[in-house]
C-alpha cells in the first residue's frame, strides 16, 4: 500500500460524517507505519476502543470505513475462528465481530452490516508471517502464493466495503 497522509485518510470515509472523520484518531506510530508490509491499513481507534477503521486503496483513490466491534462479539456470544478477510485461522478471542454503519440513507436509519475480522485487523501481518495468531491449535498449509493469498483478502475486503457503500 502506498503511504498516505493524514488528510487522504479523513476525506476517504464513506460511511461517517466529515466531523466523525476529523475527530477518530488515528494508529498509534502512524508516523513509522512499515507501508510496504500494508494490503489496507486497519487499526482500533485509541480514543474509542469499540471502534475501529479500515483504509484500503482503491481505484478512484483509498476508500475507508469505520467499523465498531459488535455487543455480541464483547459479550462473548458469539465468536468466530477464522477471519473472513485473510482467512487466518485464530482462538477464539482473535477475531470479532465488525459491524460498519451503511454509508448514505440506510446507514442514517440504523442499517449495518458485519464481518468477522482478525480482531487486531492486522490481516497483511499474518499473511505475511510477520505477526502469528496466540494459541492456535492446529497448523495447516495453504497451497496459495502470497500474492494469491493477498488477491483473495483484498476481494473479500472490497465486496465488504462494496456492502458499506451500497454498491453491492
Amino acid at each position: 500500500m502506498d503511504p498516505l497522509s493524514e488528510k487522504v485518510i479523513r476525506n476517504s470515509f464513506v460511511n461517517c460524517t466529515k466531523g466523525e472523520a476529523s475527530r477518530l484518531r488515528l494508529p498509534l506510530g502512524f508516523g513509522e507505519l512499515t507501508w510496504e508490509d500494508l494490503d489496507f491499513l486497519g487499526w482500533v481507534d485509541p480514543g474509542a476502543l469499540l471502534r475501529s477503521h479500515i483504509v484500503m486503496p482503491g481505484h478512484g483513490g483509498p476508500r475507508a470505513i469505520t467499523l465498531r466491534v459488535s455487543s455480541a462479539a464483547r459479550k462473548g456470544v458469539m465468536k468466530s475462528s477464522m477471519c473472513q478477510i485473510c482467512l487466518t485461522p485464530h482462538s477464539s478471542s482473535g477475531v470479532n465481530l465488525f459491524v460498519a454503519p451503511l454509508a448514505g440513507p440506510s446507514g442514517r436509519q440504523g442499517n449495518t452490516v458485519g464481518i468477522y475480522m482478525c480482531a487486531d485487523l492486522a490481516c497483511s501481518l499474518y499473511m505475511r508471517g510477520k505477526r502469528q495468531p496466540k494459541l492456535r491449535f492446529s497448523q495447516y498449509e495453504e497451497s496459495l502464493t502470497l500474492d494469491e493469498r493477498i488477491a483473495r483478502a483484498m476481494d473479500n475486503l472490497n465486496k465488504f466495503a462494496d456492502k458499506v457503500a451500497g454498491i453491492a
